[in-house]
This record gives structure tokens, C-alpha cells and sequence, in this order.
């Protein structure tokens, strides 16, 4: 069939992408769904730093590839041994497929499923397979979703159903940017009552987390940014306090669970150093694969404390996907603020400026 989507066509042109324009939208022919495969119509995709730090080579990937992984639609058509779904379910797509099987798969979300990882990186679906073609010539998948299109085929183990009364720019967030900070706190962090939780890096993925925390109630919620732009945001998300990095070091303000969603050189740096006695500093961040941390040894063991990494939140997206729906619906986690804008796909290139600038929280593309 063919479908209009988002074609990343090179890695590293330079910014304002306004001008160099690094993504096409254009016309692609979209396969049928191979084993174990589905057609989900897009009803809505969320613009993440993931997709920016592909265009911006941070995080290199083949290109042409077709961009977006927080994304949300309804089931069109079922390919061969596909069960437990039907056409017309409202879905919300995971960007990290769990095979079930793999050693990593028995960690109960704490590692990435191993052959899930390996068609990621390779720009394919779970079997390997390619569905996207332009002109006869193929066209890569962003991390099993490829959500900056109208359609989009999947493997059944990226798609997770939800509620029909969530409403599409919800669902599409749920399945990145509160997957990733949301599981942070909950699953990683997992703050014990009484215990404070501070947010290192307040966009998407950070402010995700200050509204699991509040929803969690355990203690104080405090953000942690280089920039006061973000502030206001941040106490309407739930935060008790907001700091700038500087004035949180300047003044000794510490945490015992602190998360770093910045990704940004020395961001896991200051996250350490604002972590407390015996504390756990929990890493989301993606910088650039050549970025060093540096630590004292002597301060981790003489204070005991622990550093962790989290990739999409120690999830398990079937299972907590439809726990931070049913939160929304319960009127305990109010995701909608976290999205700023409503855009159209035609300004994919104006929307990774304003991601790139800081001038954007969640952009969604409604189709």
C-alpha cells in the first residue's frame, strides 16, 4: 500500500533543519505484514530526542530511514499468526520489541531483550525483514515503529494494547517519554516512603518522571535544569522545588534517588554529585557515545552508593503501558501536560528546531 511518512535522508546536516532540511516527507510503499506481523493505522506520534539524536548522528543509524517510535493508532490489518489482537484495537507501539526468551528477557525489564536490540540497530522488524520501499529501493525502520507515517507494519511484539477512550496524543506518549521517565522513578528509582526524588534534565523524558514521582507521593519531587525557562513547567508537573544545576551544588541540595534525563556532556556528573549518602543515581541520558563520566571510586564505596543505568525505564511495556493508562484514566498521572504543541507532519523539519532549542516539551503529529 502506499503511505506518506518522515524520511530521514542523512545524518548530520546541519542545523536550523528548517534550512537543510534533513527529513522528506514523501510517498512510500509500505509491504504486507509477514509472519507474525500487523498494519497499525498512525493516529498520533510524539517527537522525542531519539528521533533528534538520529538526525543529528548522536545516535547513528542507516539511513534513508523513516523517523518516529512514540506513536499510537489503531490496528488496520493482521498478518499471519498474529493472536490476542483484532482489527480496530487502539494500540500503543513500543520501540524496544521483547522476544520473551533471551536471557535478557528474564530480568524482568532491568536489560533490553537481546535480538529486540539487534533489529533496532540494524534498522529492521524483530525477524529482520524490511517493509518500506521507496522507488525499489529500500527504506530503513526507526527502532520497530517508523511512527512519522500514515501506516505503519510492526512485529506483534512492539504493539501493546490500551483503552479506546484514551485519547491518541496520550496513548502515543505513554509508549516513550513515560515509559522512559516514568519507569525511571518507579521501576529503577523505586522510592521507598519518605524518600525524595530529584529530576536532573527537565525535558520530555525529565518532566515524565517528575509526574511519577508526584503520583507516587513519596516525598519531595525537586528539578534540577541548566535553564529557569523550564521551571514554571516543572511546578505545574508536581515539582516541590526547581533549582538550577548551579544553584543546586552552590547550596548542597541533595537527593537519595536522583535521575538523570538530560543526556547531556557532564549531565551524569552533576547527577552524582547531587546524589546523597548511600543514594542511587539512576542514567536515562543518551550523549554521544565518546562522552566520559568521571567519578571517585572512593566516593562510591565510602558512601556506598550505587549508579544505574535504566533504558526505557526498566520496562516491560505490555505490563506497564497499560499501568500508566489506567493512571491517566484515574485522573493520578496528567501526561497531557507534558505535550506543548500540536504540528503537522510537513513540519517534521521547524519541529526538530524547536526540540534542538529547547523551545518544545512533546510535539505531536495527529494524522
Amino acid at each position: 500500500m502506499e503511505i506518506t511518512g518522515a524520511v530521514l535522508e542523512r545524518m548530520e546536516m546541519p542545523a536550523p533543519y528548517a534550512k537543510s532540511r534533513p527529513i522528506s516527507v514523501c510517498q512510500l510503499e509500505l509491504d504486507e505484514p509477514q509472519q507474525d506481523e500487523l498494519i497499525v493505522r498512525i493516529t498520533a506520534s510524539g517527537i522525542c530526542h531519539s528521533d533528534l539524536s538520529v538526525v543529528n548522528g548522536v545516535r547513528p543509524r542507516q539511513t534513508p530511514m523513516l523517523l518516529g517510535h512514540e506513536s499510537t493508532g489503531v490496528i488496520e490489518k493482521l498478518g499471519p499468526g498474529v493472536t490476542g489482537l483484532r482489527v480496530g484495537q487502539h494500540v500503543t507501539l513500543a520501540f524496544l520489541p521483547r522476544c520473551g526468551e533471551c536471557k535478557n528477557c528474564k530480568t524482568n525489564g532491568k536489560l533490553p531483550c537481546i535480538p529486540g536490540s539487534k533489529a533496532n540497530n540494524e534498522g529492521t522488524l524483530m525477524n529482520g525483514g524490511i517493509r518500506l520501499h521507496r522507488d525499489g529501493e529500500i527504506v530503513y525502520h526507526h527502532i520497530g515503529v517508523s511512527g512519522f507515517a500514515t501506516y505503519a507494519v510492526v512485529d506483534r511484539r512492539s504493539v501493546v494494547p490500551v483503552p479506546d477512550k484514551l485519547p491518541a496524543p496520550i496513548a502515543a506518549v505513554l509508549g516513550c517519554a513515560v515509559l522512559t521517565g516514568g519507569g525511571a522513578v518507579l521501576n529503577a528509582g523505586n522510592p521507598q516512603p519518605g524518600e525524595d526524588v530529584m529530576v536532573v534534565g527537565l525535558g520530555g523524558v525529565g518532566m515524565s518522571a517528575i509526574l511519577t514521582a508526584r503520583a507516587l507521593g513519596r516525598g519531595r519531587v525537586i528539578g534540577v535544569d541548566r535553564s529557569s525557562n523550564k521551571f514554571d513547567r516543572a511546578l505545574d508537573m508536581g515539582a516541590d522545588e526547581v533549582y538550577t544545576v548551579d544553584e543546586a551544588l552552590a547550596k548542597g541540595i541533595k537527593a537519595p534517588i536522583v535521575i538523570e534525563a538530560a543526556g547531556a556532556p557532564g549531565a551524569l556528573d552533576n547527577a552524582f554529585n547531587l546524589t546523597d549518602v548511600g543514594g542511587k543515581t539512576v542514567t536515562v541520558g543518551f550523549p554521544k557515545p565518546t562522552v566520559k563520566a568521571a567519578f571517585t571510586t572512593a566516593t562510591i564505596t565510602g558512601e556506598a552508593r550505587t549508579i544505574m543505568g535504566s533504558y526505557l525505564g526498566s520496562a516491560i511495556p505490555a505490563v506497564d503501558i497499560p499501568k500508566y493508562a489506567q493512571m491517566w484514566l484515574d485522573g493520578k498521572l496528567p501526561v497531557e501536560k507534558l505535550i506543548s504543541h500540536h504540528i503537522r507532519l510537513d513540519d517534521i523539519n521547524e519541529a526538530m528546531d524547536e526540540l534542538d532549542q529547547g523551545r518544545a516539551l512533546r510535539q505531536i503529529i495527529e494524522f
